[in-house]
């Protein structure tokens, strides 16, 4: 193996470890929940406040580190996004309230949205065209692991050391992560001058809180309130003033430019349908086996695997395929698979069927493995190469927005057949014993949740469509990009 080589692939073994320990740290606080809460002594909105906080500052901050790391060079921002990290994480672990917990997980989120927001543009730089598919399936199966080793790992932590052990278990990858980052990257940057477009920063992470508080705070406020009322018009606002700046400014936060690229475009319509349609997959089936079936916090997990583990070989060769026959059928023909995974989930029934639960899953998660990796290339691809950086914050934000929707309508939809507070302990596992009444409307609102979400993958398929056009920009970059030039030597 050349030098050349060797160092690309030390590059995406930091990256990647960097976004496990960021996806573990997600999913651990969720199993984590219910004894955080007893510990702290603080209420469910306050408990559920620890994850909405995190998504809203990882979301706020991806776009304007995508253009830091154009500017200021990838290296500096990643590793400035994990000190954050790290820190804030051990800080979680010491809190002494609930207010303060939320605090520390907003600045958390900040530095994963740091890290994220230039962990692909690291990789596509390094990896030549006809491997990227290849790494990105690769990075994309530490998020599965971290998705498999959270619960199971939160799980033995909580029982034996308590909930502070979720957050204090992560600060020594983190470290690890930095050192190694700090060995093999290469700093890079493309302007030599940038002004950071705060104006235009205000305007859309206001915007974009106002909007996930509205659709967090909805059932609790009421949605005809004139808290959510005002929240929404603020939405509205912000966000149409945010457009106007970014359109009149020379160095934007958001380069609408980009939108001209019609793969680029269509690439994020599917990114926000794909993700609002799979995000809630595990909170629709976490409401159905804890709330329905009253199975255990374990055992219900246990369950959960099959919709992670087949990533963990779908992914790699998701990306490979990709790189052979082109992202665009791969995104098609695994968004089609998880619309048939979804549908069937639709049709659960009151008693527990392993087969009809597990099959699905693993038909999704086959469908994943060859749609995510295949769907980040097709995006990243069509943007200039000296603006993916621009280009991978506003794919991750699309993401992340489209995720805090996913879990919002599904939390709506399953309230709409049960009062609210026993939605949510179903969720964090403490409903206790529920009558065959509500346990039947629990089952009843899963099922419309599965068949609803199914409309967004036929939202996601029509988009996909226009990936199969030949994309004129794409062919530009691999023809003046010199890596690509030194590869066809």
């Amino acid at each position: 193996m050349s030098e050349q080589s060797a160092k690309k692939w030390s590059i995406l073994a930091a990256v990647t470890l960097v976004s496990f320990i960021t996806n573990v740290d997600a999913t651990i606080v969720i199993v984590g929940l219910p004894k955080l809460m007893q510990g702290l002594n603080i209420t469910v909105v306050t408990g559920l406040w620890t994850i909405t906080s995190y998504i809203i500052t990882s979301t706020v901050f991806l776009l304007p580190a995508g253009r830091w790391s154009d500017a200021i060079g990838t290296k500096r921002i990643f590793m400035i996004g994990l000190i954050i990290f790290t820190i804030s994480t051990a800080m979680c672990g010491f809190a002494s309230s609930g207010t303060i917990l939320v605090i520390y997980r907003f600045v958390q989120g900040v530095g994963a949205a740091l890290a994220l927001a230039t962990a692909t543009p690291i990789i596509v730089r390094a990896f030549p065209q006809k491997e990227l598919g290849r790494a990105l399936g690769i990075n994309s199966t530490s998020w599965v692991i971290g998705s498999i080793v959270g619960p199971v790992v939160g799980g033995a932590l909580i029982n034996g050391f308590g909930w502070r052990s979720i957050f204090f278990v992560t600060v020594p990858f983190g470290l690890i992560g930095l050192i190694a980052s700090g060995v093999v990257l290469q700093n890079t940057a493309h302007q030599s001058e940038h002004k950071t477009d705060w104006l235009g920063m205000v305007a859309f992470g206001g915007g974009l809180v106002a909007l996930l508080l509205a659709l967090s705070e909805g059932q609790a406020w009421g949605w005809s309130s004139a808290r959510i009322l005002s929240l929404f018009a603020a939405t509205v606002i912000l966000l149409a003033a945010f457009v106007l700046v970014e359109l009149q400014i020379k160095q934007p936060l958001f380069d609408l430019k980009l939108l001209l690229h019609g793969h680029f475009s269509a690439g994020l319509g599917i990114t926000l349908s794909y993700s609002i349609g799979y995000f809630a997959t595990t909170f629709l089936l976490t409401l159905y086996l804890q709330g329905a079936l009253h199975l255990n916090p374990l055992d219900a997990g246990l369950l959960l695997i099959p919709l992670s583990a087949p990533q963990l070989f779908m992914g790699p060769l998701g990306g490979i395929l990709a790189d052979k026959y082109g992202p665009a059928r791969l995104v098609l023909i695994g968004i089609a698979l998880l619309a048939v995974g979804g549908l069937m989930l639709g049709f659960v029934g009151p008693r527990l069927a392993v087969t009809a639960i597990v099959v699905p899953q693993l038909i999704m998660s086959v469908a994943t493995g060859l749609a995510w990796p295949s769907l980040t290339k097709a995006v990243l691809s069509t943007a200039p190469r000296e603006q993916t950086g621009a280009a991978s914050g506003m794919f991750f934000t699309f993401r992340n927005v489209g995720m805090s929707l996913s879990m919002t309508l599904a939390l709506v939809i399953a309230e709409l057949s049960v009062p609210p507070a026993v939605a949510s302990q179903a969720f964090l596992g403490t409903a206790g014993v529920l009558n065959a009444q509500v346990e039947s409307a629990l089952v009843h609102s899963t099922d419309i949740g599965f068949r609803w979400f199914v409309l967004f993958y036929i939202v996601a398929l029509v988009l996909g469509l226009f990936l199969l056009r030949p994309h004129r920009q794409e062919q530009m970059n691999q023809v003046t990009s010199p890596q690509a030039n030194s590869e066809s030597l």
